[in-house]
């Protein structure tokens, strides 16, 4: 019999600097080497050339990567009705996979963003959180949490940039930033 969590928490990784995807996978990593199944939920991620999609194949079925969005960026205030429609297909893909309890850790990579561009409201996060069984952890990544994100998070973690390889002309690399 595999373990439970006897207690989830609600997670939020956030701030202006990189490193909040990447310690939620890193949670994700450790806890299936400890037998906890993970899902991982990415928003407004519609391309298909992410390392991470590669990767988490590998660990299945304790690990599981489905992502949702178009291709191409989403501008603050700009939104189309179909990022709208596929934030709101993730967040209902999240809401039915955390009910089901097949999973112990549900990452909802980018959430945050998928907020700050409008695509979701802070109402309809908050519906899902309220939701949460006891024993699913959820982990929210994404720069810009809103503050009633953070208010119903017991653990907030701020990646703050001090120096970053963009300022020195350096483009994200593959299998580093993506």
């Amino acid at each position: 019999m595999r373990p439970k969590l006897e207690k989830g928490l609600v997670q939020v990784y956030t701030g202006n600097s990189k490193g909040k995807s990447t310690a939620a996978f890193g949670l994700a990593l450790r806890a299936v080497g400890h037998g906890f199944h993970v899902y991982i939920i990415q928003f407004m991620k519609g391309s298909s050339y992410y390392g991470e999609l590669v990767s988490f194949k590998r660990l299945e079925p304790e690990c599981r990567l489905e992502h949702f969005g178009l291709p191409g960026w989403v501008k603050q205030g700009e939104a189309k009705p179909e990022d709208i429609v596929e934030a709101r297909r993730a967040l209902e893909r999240a809401q039915e996979l955390m009910l089901s309890r097949e999973w112990d850790i549900i990452i909802l990579d980018e959430i945050n963003n998928a907020l700050w561009f409008e695509l979701l409201t802070v109402d309809e996060v908050l519906a899902f959180l309220s939701k949460k069984p006891e024993q699913v952890e959820l982990i929210l990544t994404g720069r810009n949490a809103p503050t009633q994100i953070v208010d119903a998070a017991q653990l907030v973690t701020e990646m703050v940039e001090i120096k970053h390889p963009y300022q020195l002309g350096i483009n994200a690399r593959k299998g580093i930033e993506y």
